[in-house]
Formats: C-alpha cells, sequence, structure tokens
C-alpha cells in the first residue's frame, strides 16, 4: 500500500492509502486516523463503514473524531463503501443506493456485481491483514458506522464475534430483508433466494445466532428515513428473543446526517474503548 496524502492531526497522522486488492479485484483507497500513542507502540483500531454515496473520506473530514481517539489512543480504519475504477459495475440508471457507493458489505453471488463487489471479505480479512501487518496495530478491534455502514458494522460483528470486542451503529438499516433498500440491493447482489438474505440480516443474525457483544446504537427521531428503511424496532425485538446486550438510544431532533454523527462520536468512541481496553 502506498501514501495518497497525508497529515499531522490532534498529535497524530490522518492518512489516506491506496492498494490493489485482490478481493475486490480492484484498487481501493481506505483512510486511517493514528493517535499519538502508536509511536510508542501498538494500538487498537475501531473499524468505521460509511453509508450510501459516501466514500473513506465522510467520516475523516465530517465526524470530529479524531480529536477523541486522540485522547483514548485508538486508531480509527475508514475503508470504503464499494470497489470503484475502470471495469466495476454501477446501477444502469445511476441509482445512489445500489453500484458504486453502495455495496452494502456483502459479498455478491449475482453477475455483474460478483466480480468485484465482495466487501464483506475485504473489510473482515483482507484490510485488517494489510493495516495490522503495516502499522502499529494491536490486533484488538471495534467495528461502528452508519445507516448502510451500520448494517454492515452489525452483520460483520454479529457473524464474527471472535474478531471484534464491540459494535455501534448510528441509524443502522436493521432489517434489510424487509425495507426497500434491502430488496433492492440484496436482491442484485444475491438474487432472489432469502435464505442468502438472511446472513445478512442483523436483526435475524441476531435470533438466529444470538449475540455475546454489547451493542450500541443511536436513531435520530427526526430522521426521514426511520419508518421506512430503518426499522430499529426489529433490532429491539430480536435482541429481547436472544437477550443480547442491546442499548438502543432514541435522539429527538436528530435527522441522519453527518451533524448527527459528530454529536455523539464521542460516546461512541468512549463505549468501544472501554471494552477494548
Amino acid at each position: 500500500m502506498h501514501v495518497v496524502q497525508e497529515q499531522a492531526c490532534f498529535g497524530g497522522r490522518q492518512i489516506r492509502y491506496q492498494h490493489d486488492s485482490s478481493v475486490l479485484n480492484c484498487s481501493m483507497q481506505f483512510s486511517v486516523f493514528l493517535p499519538p500513542q502508536a509511536e510508542q507502540g501498538p494500538v487498537p483500531a475501531v473499524y468505521w463503514l460509511s453509508g450510501l454515496t459516501c466514500s473513506d473520506e465522510n467520516f475523516a473530514s465530517k465526524a470530529g473524531a479524531q480529536r477523541v481517539a486522540a485522547e483514548l489512543g485508538l486508531a480509527l480504519i475508514i475503508p470504503d463503501t464499494s470497489p470503484r475504477g475502470e471495469g466495476v459495475a454501477d446501477d444502469e440508471n445511476g441509482a445512489y443506493d445500489l453500484g458504486l457507493g453502495a455495496g452494502f458489505y456483502v459479498n455478491a453471488t449475482q453477475a455483474p456485481w460478483n466480480k468485484h463487489y465482495h466487501m464483506y471479505d475485504y473489510v473482515l480479512s483482507e484490510l485488517p491483514a494489510l493495516v495490522e501487518a503495516e502499522l502499529p496495530l494491536s490486533g484488538k478491534r471495534a467495528i461502528s458506522g452508519h445507516s448502510m455502514g451500520g448494517h454492515g458494522a452489525l452483520v460483520l460483528a454479529l457473524r464474527n464475534p471472535e474478531r471484534f470486542v464491540s459494535v455501534s451503529a448510528f441509524s443502522p438499516i436493521s432489517n434489510p430483508s424487509d425495507c426497500p433498500w434491502g430488496h433492492k440491493a440484496l436482491g442484485a447482489y444475491l438474487g432472489d433466494n432469502r435464505q442468502m438474505w438472511a446472513h445478512y440480516d442483523a436483526s435475524l443474525l441476531l435470533v438466529s445466532k444470538g449475540c455475546t457483544l454489547p451493542i450500541l446504537v443511536d436513531q435520530g427521531e427526526a430522521d426521514n428515513f426511520l419508518h421506512e428503511q430503518l426499522k430499529p424496532q426489529a433490532l429491539v425485538q430480536a435482541a429481547k428473543q436472544a437477550n443480547a446486550d442491546l442499548t438502543l438510544r432514541m435522539q429527538a431532533g436528530y435527522d441522519h446526517s453527518y451533524y448527527f454523527i459528530a454529536s455523539f462520536i464521542e460516546d461512541h468512541l468512549r463505549f468501544h474503548a472501554k471494552h477494548l481496553g
């Protein structure tokens, strides 16, 4: 991997990297914040998964997470939201919720998506292996995300509790098997077999697999997508069935924007720091 851009930030370093991904069959960019403690030795990491239309740059520039991460000694690992580049499939109508910027953190099985769209394996295996080999990271991980990225964070943590110590989300797509965004994306990437969809549905995974990890979710009450797309009540009901350690905080007046994330990201980083030790 090579550095695209590097800046000093709160005593640490904000770095954007590029590398050739064998999992996604294309060149990928991702961002990393290394806190000042990384100068003395390996530090734990919080992986952040962004939402529809975003790239790795949105969180790095808008969330204001670096100040608290520097205080707590946390690295931030921020991948892109989809494969990109020449030959990478996109929605033929240029829709925002399928294709480029909308990988949904799944391993696609359907053409043309299955050539490049393997974001699940990329975030789970390839990216951690790369950054932990090249950067001063301890190998202890937590994961978080927003909207589509909240969906991805929950799915990755629920399916791989041995890989993460905690999981959190802002406005996650909690039950994609039962919302328009999910129907469109999962149907395109995975086909009509709903048994495959269940592998990427946090509410269904909670019921079928349970969860031993602590989960924190923040949801804005003024979010335009709350009732049709996000459906946190499905996650709450599933957590009750599974006796999972879920804290859902409904935040009055907040919508789906990065102002919401910036308002509560400190709580999420402190939540993860407590479990990362």
